[in-house]
């Protein structure tokens, strides 16, 4: 059995919405894989994890192998260990790791979709309040320290 990605029904609109094609041009990501690894991270960043309520038949579950030939295992794996707090439930094989591991990155990816659905609401350009969203974070992080005159008084 080929193991599947799976997108929550409330989701699939917006998952669609942020596909960029020749139809969708303002679109940021150039696949549903990009868009629910970007989401994953976004949901751990945020601590937001919420179960899958309803599954999408459009866009439809995407294939486990779509997020290995992109890389994004390390981010599922990632996941996986620092939520369960124990680096041995990668170890061994089977479908039981599988299925937690991608439940796992199924409610990160969905929580952080929430997080961005909310983010996103009334953006015409959804690129612009990504990045601006992404600029406010990285700069949050590294706050910039005003230079002190007084110590040449």
């Amino acid at each position: 059995m080929v193991s599947r990605i799976r997108i929550d029904q409330n989701k699939a609109l917006f998952v669609q919405s942020l596909i960029g094609n020749k139809d969708n041009p303002e679109g940021v990501f150039e696949t549903y894989a990009d868009i629910v690894a970007f989401a994953a991270a976004v949901g751990k960043k945020y601590d937001c994890r919420l179960p899958l309520e309803h599954i999408s038949q459009e866009p439809s579950p995407i294939s486990l192998d779509v997020f290995i030939s992109r890389g994004y295992d390390l981010l599922m794996d990632i996941l996986a260990i620092t939520t369960m707090e124990d680096v041995q439930c990668l170890a061994g094989e089977g479908q039981k790791k599988d299925e937690q591991r991608i439940i796992i990155f199924e409610e990160y990816a969905n929580g952080g979709l929430s997080y961005l659905q909310e983010q996103l609401v009334g953006a015409i350009d959804y690129q612009e309040r990504i990045l601006l969203l992404l600029n406010q974070e990285r700069y949050n992080n590294n706050p910039v320290h005003e230079f002190d005159l007084s110590r040449f008084l």
